[in-house]
């Protein structure tokens, strides 16, 4: 398997994950100058996401205003797909288009309008997604638990007292760290993130891929890595006191998964286990009843269940916090703790905005969105009144012009105009409708002559 590299590399999301690791180190070392030493990662993790939403709340707001006009609009929406059931012809379409566009001129919004908002904020979650999966990555003082270098690129030094050093600078270091991944121990702890170590590795390479894996070992893998490697307790103990301290949650630690404590109660039925094991359910269960909460509140306000896409939207919401229960099982407990905060930090902005909602009057907002529309149309040049005079002007001068024309003058142009038909170049448009034409004068001249034969 491949590991999951040091920085997340993505053409997309690596520069916002970068951008976002960035805020959440400079989190991480703020708290821990008001904490006098190490902060806590899961503190860290509910900070980010409430600064992640708080700086996407004017998108949010946008998205849910336009949802209110949608419920308002939809059986407009409604009544013209009704009108124009069953008619398939291009006219009947046409009509139904220019109609359905003339709603959403009336209520000043866009069909795409809430689309903006969720191209914006995706990649942005996903990425945060990223950091938050491979925190030593981006934290500096995390990373600084298992590895202490100096230098980058040819230069590069890991301190041989550091656990990292003690692992990179032993013989046969890529056949024993190579096995040691692929054990099934290892693989499981670490939520199946595996490592593939070569001789083509460069040392940062190789030290940066040892943090990932050693961040996401559980018990029985920190075990494991201790025999393989004949690690003593004065090079690991150090490191594992330290690292479970930043990354304690409510007595778990973020790196597990909640399926690992579950089963390691099961397997050893001890009592401080299951205290664990109830901890650790919990990220699940109440990953699931904030989500559902969060929907609920979001569309406390929109009374028309039966616009367009209803149905699918409710199996939506019905899915999806029931399939982030079940994958809450098996990612690091630290995701599940971001999943519950931002579902809890969405359900407080939308208890807001529904209030704040609540006392704007739509119709005056659908004005004012109106109003917007037509300067926007305006500065387009698009102006209905000055097309319809401008067509209304030129019909009226071709018109007026073909009147003027003598008998004689018409011959000539109608002339001109052959002749210029004639020259037109064999893939012109001219050409082939010639073709056209001399394919109809030849049937009309066949359907005459048969006429007067039977006649």
């Amino acid at each position: 398997m491949d590991i999951v590299l040091t920085k997340y590399p993505g053409a997309i999301l690596g520069p916002i994950a970068r951008v976002l690791g960035f805020v959440m180190n400079g989190i991480y070392e703020f708290l821990c100058l008001i904490a006098g030493g190490e902060a806590n990662v899961g503190v860290t993790i509910i900070i980010l996401t409430i600064i992640i939403y708080t700086a996407l709340y004017p998108l949010t707001y946008k998205q849910q205003k336009f949802s209110r006009l949608s419920a308002k609009m939809n059986p407009e929406i409604q009544e013209i797909q009704k009108k124009y059931k069953g008619k398939k012809d291009q006219v009947s379409m046409q009509k139904m288009q220019e109609e359905t566009q003339a709603v959403y001129h009336k209520y000043g919004v866009s069909p795409t309008g809430s689309c903006l908002q969720l191209i914006i904020q995706m990649p942005i979650l996903f990425a945060l997604y990223r950091v938050f999966y491979n925190i030593p990555a981006y934290v500096n003082k995390v990373k600084e638990i298992f590895l202490l270098s100096t230098g980058s690129g040819d230069t590069f030094k890991v301190n041989t007292d550091c656990i990292v050093g003690q692992i990179v600078y032993q013989d046969n270091f890529l056949t024993k760290m190579t096995n040691f991944v692929s054990d099934p121990i290892v693989a499981k702890s670490a939520a199946q993130v595996g490592a593939t170590f070569t001789a083509t590795n460069t040392l940062e390479q190789n030290a940066n891929y040892v943090v990932d894996v050693l961040y996401k070992l559980n018990e029985p893998g920190r075990d494991l890595l201790e025999q393989t490697f004949s690690l003593g307790p004065s090079i690991t103990e150090p490191v594992w006191t330290k690292l479970d301290h930043v990354n304690n949650f409510i007595g778990l630690n973020i790196s597990d998964t909640p399926w690992y404590h579950i089963t390691n109660w099961w397997n050893n039925k001890t009592t401080a286990l299951l205290g664990l094991a109830v901890l650790a359910l919990l990220i699940p269960v109440l990953s699931y009843i904030t989500q559902m909460l969060s929907i609920k509140v979001s569309q406390a306000n929109l009374k028309n269940p039966d616009q367009p896409g209803g149905a699918s939207m409710k199996i939506m919401n019905l899915l999806m916090p029931l399939m982030s229960f079940v994958i809450c099982f098996s990612v690091p407990v630290g995701l599940g703790v971001y999943w519950i905060g931002s579902a809890v930090v969405r359900t407080v902005q939308m208890l807001y905005m529904n209030k704040k909602l609540d006392k704007i009057n739509l119709e005056d907002l659908i004005a004012k969105n109106e109003e917007k529309m037509k300067k926007k149309r305006e500065k387009m040049g698009i102006r209905a009144d000055q097309i319809r005079s401008n067509a209304s002007l030129s019909t009226k001068s071709n018109v007026e012009f073909a009147s003027s024309l003598t008998e004689e003058q018409r011959e000539e142009i109608l002339d001109k105009a052959a002749e210029v038909k004639k020259k037109a170049r064999p893939d012109s448009m001219a050409a082939k409708a010639n073709l056209v034409k001399e394919f109809n004068e030849r049937n009309n001249k066949q359907a005459n002559k048969e006429k007067e034969n039977n006649e």
